[in-house]
């Protein structure tokens, strides 16, 4: 079935609650609209992951793996799901790594948010570690990176990086040659941090072209002039629910203890 059956592939992703994903699009299509916009870029990446069939693949949820919105999309990927270690995103990848490096040879990280990903990036980047890389890189037109992958997971690498910057892959190249490591670069593949780059892949046909403007203004979620204010979308309306969560602690990657969720119905979580 896998192309790299001793490999992983993990996913990074964040539960799709409300206010808490994509926050630098708010401004172009408010809360519910980044969240929509997330979500679709999730439904894309865990796609392509799936259609790859690269490696087993595995959903590394942030703050836990109870939302139901994740546990329906790991199922249709046919993924595992693991909790994220805390820390920030250096250390969080370095603990993924290290956790699924105990029991395969390699293993690569791609982010939820990573639409520009292809079958053919995930495919060249297994290829490199089986090949004997030690390390392999996909960078971002500005300047990031949006997959990672390696045979071992050398902290250094991931320390003090300047995350969401436009400095985060040229640091990261001084300290693989500084470390002595040997990595690979791909081609370059586009992340959503902006409202261009959400525009790029529609235009692309890589995104499904909502919501709209004009749509989210008919939410009462953005104004015309792009600013937030309260509108209908603010408070579920009967028939409706939402989604929400908390996690107080760190978790075994494992389990999901310490997290707790609240779910009502909401008509744009599926």
């Amino acid at each position: 079935m896998w192309r790299y059956p001793e490999g992983r592939l993990l996913v990074f992703a964040k539960a799709p609650v409300t206010g808490k994903v994509k926050t630098r699009l708010r401004r172009r299509w408010g809360a519910a609209g980044a969240r929509r916009i997330y979500m679709d870029l999730c439904r894309r990446t865990l796609n392509t992951a799936r259609a790859s069939a690269a490696a087993p693949v595995e959903l590394w949820c942030s703050p836990g793996i109870g939302h139901p919105w994740l546990r329906a999309r790991a199922r249709e990927a046919g993924a595992a799901l693991r909790v994220q270690p805390p820390g920030d995103l250096g250390r969080r990848m370095h603990r993924a790594l290290a956790a699924s490096l105990r029991d395969a040879p390699y293993a690569v990280i791609i982010g939820a948010d990573c639409a520009g990903l292809t079958p053919e990036h995930i495919h060249a980047a297994f290829e490199r570690l089986a090949d004997g890389q030690q390390a392999v890189f996909c960078p971002a037109p500005d300047g990031g990176y949006v997959l990672v992958g390696t045979r071992y997971p050398e902290p250094g690498v991931f320390r003090t990086v300047p995350w969401g910057t436009d400095a985060v892959m040229q640091a990261t190249r001084q300290r693989l040659r500084r470390l002595g490591l040997h990595y690979a670069e791909l081609d370059p593949a586009l992340d959503v941090d902006r409202p261009a780059d959400v525009h790029r892949l529609r235009r692309g046909g890589l995104l499904p072209a909502w919501p709209g403007a004009a749509l989210a203004r008919a939410r009462g979620v953005v104004s015309p002039a792009g600013s937030q204010y309260p509108g209908p979308s603010a408070r579920p309306s009967a028939g409706q629910t939402r989604a929400v969560g908390s996690c107080t602690s760190a978790t075994p990657i494992t389990k999901d203890a310490g997290c707790s969720w609240s779910v009502t119905r909401d008509s744009s979580a599926d």
